[in-house]
């Protein structure tokens, strides 16, 4: 796991080895064991090494096949690497490491773009064609691994943060309004666009090539097709069960290679416990890190949100070495310039107490698995899907499930919210974005399977893919690797072949549901429950306590609801009420600020909304500083 960056110039002009150190340096932090550059003529590569798998020297990057003609600057891990290993030594082909890096290498110089799709894991690579003159820039299929891109008339620049694309001298960080209408939309990004005008990132599952001369072409390798059985040849859900486990297993014993300290988050939720208890099984003296809260300030349902005796409970079960920290309010303010820095643009939600716990895990660990791609695959939030499911058509559908992701602002006040900046976002259509996400034909929809299984491809396609852009940037900032093994490929092709009745229970009673009928009967569907993930549960069961697999569903949280309204209040007041506060040059301050008020009053639940406005305001200081293009 590494970071990379580099250009090509298509003027004829000379890459700078000044230039591409400069880049890397930007994104030390990714790669603190070794850095490398490569320069032929117009193209340049720059690589920070972060030793996980032969942590020699064999593993320098940029990496060059023995004749010289392709040459590699590669972030990731290919969990498959052995068995191409193998099959590539049958083809001729000789190494000269241990690391999956020359593999990767080799595979692409064997079967060109067609290696992604035989690659298991995460990653995003850049190769250089010398023959060809062309440059090759992949992501994996869940988008794991980020990879940004700046292309102008003279240049093609990229690199795995945003940060090290500023440092070269043709970019210029300038905000892109667009994005920002867009982020506040639905508090992520749906499409290619960055906060950083002309900076996009590489959708998951795609490649481009660049020639020389600018010619640039693309593809989408490989895209989430989530689908009922048909036919005869269905499984019973004895085997279903049987399959997910062996499954399950399988995946998390591919993700344990490494040749350096590997251990585990451990949140007290099912996911997370269920990879600890296979990993435990594997690796002796397993070292689990969880992260809890202050919970003297918090109310109502804040006051669940810590759940470190059940991680405690499962560390004792599973005879790990366990450790953990207490957030507390004022955490979040102390740490957000960094993790502002670290992030580049906010996206989905409170990510704070991620960041601290993944610092925990920097100190004992290299690498650490995560339970991120549960939810998302076997539908872990019924609560949000159930919300569109009986529905006249698609563009039905699009409008309901649309309605629903507006996350921070009333959508009814968008226009006037954005009146500072109305004659450059007055074009874009936000309901657009989001029906631009679904690119599989949708005329077939005419069951509730068939919308479960599109609002499945949604979420997975932009909601998880917010979620793992964070989780690298997160991990990343402290040197630490972060894998997922519910995104191993063999796992995801089964659960999106998994029918909707083994994922969700009430499907059937919200279908009859009147969801026009007030009162505790329609609440009970549309907010969080015990629903969802339905086999998974079954098969988790098997490894952590009865309470923990049939829990109810919570995401991990700070209770800042609480906290913006109490400790805190002095933070958001001073940041987000006062005349300097840069982010009305861009949002109509009495509308955002009478929002703000409503929270502090008790009056709404804005949590989210704050945490985004504090987010972007650190981000305009950022920008305002220089902070991401100055050494």
């Amino acid at each position: 796991m590494c970071g990379i960056a580099g250009y090509l110039q298509f003027d004829g002009d000379a890459a700078s080895p000044v230039v591409l150190r400069r880049m890397g340096e930007a994104i030390a932090h990714r790669g603190p064991d070794g850095e490398g550059v490569f320069v032929d003529g117009p193209l340049g590569l720059a690589h920070r090494r972060l030793a996980i798998i032969d942590t020699s020297p064999a593993g320098h990057q940029p990496m060059a096949t023995e004749d010289g003609r392709y040459i590699i600057s590669y972030n990731g891990e290919v969990f498959n690497f052995q068995e191409l290993r193998i099959e590539l030594e049958a083809l001729g082909w000789g190494f000269r490491s241990r690391t999956d890096t020359e593999v990767v290498l080799k595979s692409f110089a064997q079967w060109g773009t067609g290696c992604f799709n035989r690659f298991n894991g995460q990653f995003a690579i850049a190769v250089w064609d010398r023959t060809q003159r062309k440059l090759v820039l992949g992501r994996d299929r869940y988008g794991i691994k980020p990879l940004y891109v700046r292309r102008s008339g003279k240049s093609l620049v990229f690199g795995s943060e945003i940060k090290a694309i500023l440092r070269h001298p043709e970019a210029v960080a300038v905000m892109d309004k667009e994005g920002l209408f867009e982020y506040f939309a639905f508090q992520n990004f749906f499409t290619e666009r960055t906060l950083f005008k002309d900076v996009t990132i590489l959708p998951a599952g795609s490649w481009i090539s660049v020639e020389e001369n600018g010619t640039t072409a693309r593809d989408q390798y490989w895209d989430f097709h989530f689908t009922e059985p048909e036919g005869g040849a269905v499984a019973s859900d004895a085997e279903y069960k049987e399959e997910l486990d062996r499954l399950l297993r399988q995946a998390v014993k591919r993700q344990l290679v490494a040749d350096v300290e590997l251990g585990t988050y451990l949140s007290g939720g099912m996911d997370s416990g269920t990879i600890t208890a296979i990993a435990a099984s594997e690796l002796p003296n397993m070292k689990t890190f969880t992260c809890g809260f202050d919970l003297r300030s918090a109310s109502g349902l804040e006051l669940a949100m810590d759940e470190r005796e059940k991680a405690e409970h499962m560390s004792y079960l599973y005879k790990t070495e366990h450790y953990q920290m207490v957030l507390k309010a004022g955490d979040m303010e102390r740490v957000l310039p960094k993790l502002a820095w670290h992030l580049e643009e906010p996206r989905v939600g409170q990510s704070y107490p991620n960041y601290y716990v993944a610092q925990l895990a920097s100190k004992f660990c290299k690498v650490v698995l995560a339970g991120d791609g549960g939810d998302e695959l076997f539908a872990g939030y019924p609560w949000r899907y159930y919300r569109a499911v009986v529905n006249e058509d698609f563009d039905h559908y699009t409008d309901k499930y649309f309605q629903y992701w507006q996350r921070l602002l009333p959508a009814d006040r968008v226009s006037q919210i954005f009146a500072p900046i109305a004659s450059d976002v007055s074009h874009v259509s936000t309901r657009d974005i989001f029906r631009g996400v679904f690119r599989e034909p949708t005329h077939h929809l005419t069951r509730p399977e068939d919308y479960i299984n599109h609002s499945l491809y949604f979420e997975a396609k932009t909601f998880l893919h917010g979620l793992l852009t964070v989780d690298d940037k997160i991990s990343m900032a402290h040197g630490l690797e972060t894998r997922v093994p519910f995104l191993d490929n063999d796992l995801v092709d089964f659960a999106c072949r998994v029918p909707v009745r083994l994922k969700l229970g009430n499907l059937g009673a919200v279908v009859r549901l009147d969801e026009n009928e007030p009162g505790p009967k329609t609440a009970k569907y549309f907010q969080q429950t015990n629903d969802g993930k339905l086999l998974l549960r079954r098969v988790m069961g098997r490894y952590v306590p009865a309470d923990v697999a049939d829990g109810v569903k919570k995401g991990f949280s700070a209770p800042d609801a609480s906290w913006f309204r109490g400790e805190s209040i002095d933070y958001v007041r001073r940041s987000l009420m006062g005349r300097d506060a840069r982010i009305f040059n861009y949002l109509d301050r009495s509308l955002i600020q009478s929002l703000i008020s409503n929270h502090l009053d008790g009056k709404e639940n804005r949590r989210l909304l704050i945490w985004s406005l504090l987010s972007v305001e650190e981000w305009l200081r950022n920008l305002e500083n220089g902070s991401w293009t100055n050494p």
